[in-house]
């Protein structure tokens, strides 16, 4: 390819002949709409099984066993924890996250080329999406499970099977909340069952079905709609089972929804704040291992002069191992809870010039993401100082 009289305003990756060589032509995908496409995660199966188990054991077992007004409360608070959860889950994994231009096209009944993350490193370039082919805001992603640009990016979550992003968030965040405050109610109202069964059980046993029942053993449940006599072990076992299933539960939503209070505290998304601690594992990986580092005028340690932007790259998902390589200082690896749409961050170190290329944005004449370059395409040039294109042949690498 002739470097001299081309134009310098292109922003496709090249690679090969064609923009087009982006993606895998003969691979393609339906972007999904939301939650409900098929096929359905199996945390999603298993995020409305617990709720049913959980809405069942609490309505129809332990909270009529209360005597009043503590059944009264108890059916208050947990009705509404569970009504809300329920409303606010319809909606995060009916609502359709994607970017404006994405739901104005209507095209999901077209399948879209799959991105091949071993021929590109990232399907966005310059704001403008190659697979969605729309431009897009810098807070937009593309979504490798959903195959499709997500507006104000979050996370892509396996219990929503859905992607969380500007459209939905706020009801991801309701549904993390109710089903934390519900789960906590009914662990309380179980746990106090579980202890007036051998303190008093006859405070237990308020209930006008129990006039009925001869024997103390004999304990009922499904109260008052429909009666169904059971034994005392059976109720202890049933609750046991409900207070482990409950905290595992309960732990989990504390640590998830004290998470994303952390990040509307410091207004940033779960995207950010794996990018953000990514970038600083791997400063301090090169500090470790002697590579220097530049100083501003305070004398404060800085980022290598020569640290690249990372890819964009959003299907990998929240509990998935992700490896960052580059050539000189091999593999980075990091694994984090929870479960979000991430992309790869690679760092090169390297202090040979003459003989490689500069990849990324970060060159000797630093270059911002998203601005369009005048005098370096796709933000490469050669090594060893080289003042741009010259007449001649000249090569390209992949672009970071």
């Amino acid at each position: 390819m002739s470097c001299f009289g081309r134009g310098l305003r292109r922003t496709a990756p090249a690679r090969a002949s064609s923009r087009n060589e982006l993606v895998t032509p003969s691979t393609a995908s339906l972007s999904r709409v939301n939650g409900w496409a098929c096929p359905p995660h199996s945390f999603q199966l298993v995020g409305w099984t617990i709720y049913s188990y959980m809405a069942v054991v609490g309505f129809g077992i332990y909270i009529p066993l209360l005597p009043s007004p503590w059944s009264h409360m108890a059916y208050s608070l947990t009705g509404i924890a569970f009504i809300v959860h329920l409303v606010t889950h319809l909606a995060a994994v009916s609502i359709d996250p994607a970017e404006a231009g994405v739901r104005a096209k209507k095209s999901y009944s077209n399948p879209l080329p799959v991105f091949d993350k071993k021929k590109q490193p990232h399907v966005i370039h310059n704001l403008h999406c190659y697979l969605c082919k729309i431009n897009v805001d810098p807070k937009v992603k593309h979504c490798g499970v959903c195959n499709k640009c997500i507006e104000d990016f979050d996370h892509h979550c396996k219990w929503l099977n859905n992607c969380v992003g500007g459209q939905n968030y706020w009801y991801f965040f309701v549904t993390v909340l109710s089903a934390t405050l519900g789960v906590l109610v009914l662990l309380m109202v179980i746990l106090f069952i579980f202890i007036q069964h051998y303190m008093d059980p006859a405070s237990l046993r308020t209930a006008q079905q129990f006039t009925s029942v001869l024997s103390n053993g004999t304990w009922l449940v499904f109260l008052p709609l429909a009666p169904l006599e059971t034994s005392s072990g059976s109720l202890l076992v049933v609750a046991f089972l409900t207070v482990m299933l409950a905290t595992g539960s309960l732990l989990l939503l504390v640590h998830l929804l004290g998470f994303h209070i952390y990040l509307l505290l410091n207004k940033m998304s779960t995207y950010d704040y794996i990018i953000t601690r990514r970038r600083g594992q791997a400063s301090q990986q090169d500090i470790e291992m002697g590579f220097p580092q530049s100083s501003d005028s305070n004398g404060n340690a800085g980022q290598n002069h020569q640290q690249m932007e990372p890819p964009i790259d959003c299907d990998a998902l929240l509990s998935d191992s992700v490896s960052c390589k580059n050539q000189e200082t091999g593999t980075i690896s990091s694994r984090l809870s929870g479960s979000f749409c991430t992309e790869l961050d690679n760092f090169t170190k390297s202090s040979e010039k003459e003989n490689g290329f500069y990849y990324g944005t970060e060159l000797p004449t630093q270059i911002i993401p998203g601005e369009v370059v005048m005098d370096d395409p796709l933000g490469w040039r050669l090594g060893g100082g080289a003042e741009g294109p010259r007449a001649g042949q000249c090569e390209g690498g992949p672009l970071h």
